[in-house]
């Protein structure tokens, strides 16, 4: 018996110097532990499977659209282009996220270096913003093809394109790549556990010691100079474009014109509203809303906008429906 007791009491003391030196260490040096979703570690297992399903179902719908798209010539158009555009930025999205959260859940892999974390935490925001310019740039093809018809194919052409590609990725990495720097300037002295299943800028600035007021500012400012102008140029482009469609004399060209938008309406509020409302209950919600719903929402939402964007446009998009026909019995009498 008083065996059985020195033993506990050994495993004690080497808990607690491993707790301490984990607390005293660097945690550039030692990483990072994702502990999943807090609250719900017992329904893991559970979790991972609508989780597994809508990363598949994001792979297989994406894939088959880009697919579509490149390989039917008539989906060679700027509208399509933005699309093809927006469904790789979802493939990226939710490769960096699930599989690092479908590992924790499957086989309890919560650790993650410190780097890899920083480099997982850049590439969420480069590409949220990226998903959030190419919406803007399709916005704008909207507005292009219904309030100046004519000029349409002059405006947006080849050149063009590739400037708002180019203009998109460089202003997402120009916004996110100083928080890295932000991130390694901070002093870390605290337990490395991060109450998330990914990485993300607050989540690791809140590991530091240091005054984190910059990090918070700046992270408010990336947001407002990039998703916030996002929103209100897209806003006043459909206002526009409404003006412009009441005001045609057809009935079936505002019809068609309306049907045309939808899908796009459709995306836009699909990725905007999750994330405003992740973002507005974790800063103002405070304790009301459990930690474990504020991580679902950011899970769900890095999942779920992707998985039914190509299921909203192949359903509402008669010229991808046809392309997708047409590509599958290509491959259909390529096989016979």
């Amino acid at each position: 018996m008083a065996q059985v007791r020195a033993l506990h009491k050994i495993v004690a003391l080497l808990s607690a110097n491993s707790i301490a030196a984990v607390n005293n260490s660097d945690t550039r040096i030692a990483g990072c532990f994702l502990t999943g979703i807090p609250g719900l570690e017992h329904l893991h297992i559970w979790l991972s499977i609508p989780f597994c399903i809508m990363y598949i179902a994001t792979l297989a719908g994406n894939g088959i659209l880009i697919c579509v798209i490149l390989s039917q010539a008539i989906l060679h158009e700027p509208m399509y282009v933005f699309l093809s555009m927006l469904a790789s930025a979802d493939v990226l999205l939710s490769t960096v996220t699930t599989p690092k959260a479908l590992a924790n859940f499957w086989l309890g892999y919560s650790h993650i270096s410190f780097d890899g974390c920083l480099t997982q935490m850049f590439f969420i925001h480069f590409l949220f913003v990226t998903d959030s310019a190419v919406l803007l740039a399709m916005a704008f093809d909207r507005y292009v093809a219904i309030c100046s018809p004519l000029r349409y194919v002059m405006i947006l052409t080849n050149e063009v394109i590739g400037k708002i590609t180019a203009a998109a990725l460089s202003r997402s990495f120009i916004i996110m790549f100083p928080s890295i720097f932000l991130l390694k300037c901070l002093h870390y002295c605290r337990i490395n556990i991060i109450a998330h299943t990914f990485c993300e800028h607050i989540g690791i600035a809140h590991l530091s010691c240091s005054d984190i007021s910059i990090n918070v500012w700046y992270g408010l400012a990336a947001a407002l100079l990039s998703t916030g102008l996002d929103i209100i140029l897209i806003t006043v482009s459909y206002i526009h474009i409404l003006q412009a469609v009441f005001r045609l004399p057809s009935k079936d060209a505002r019809s068609k014109a309306l049907s045309t938008c939808g899908s796009h309406v459709c995306v836009i509020l699909l990725f905007y509203i999750p994330a405003l409302f992740s973002v507005f209950a974790y800063r103002f919600g405070g304790r009301r809303i459990p930690r474990y719903v504020h991580i679902l929402l950011a899970n769900l939402y890095v999942v779920i906008p992707p998985m039914l964007n190509p299921i909203i446009y192949g359903v509402r998009t008669k010229q991808i429906l046809e392309g997708a026909k047409q590509m599958f019995s290509n491959l259909a009498k390529g096989s016979k």
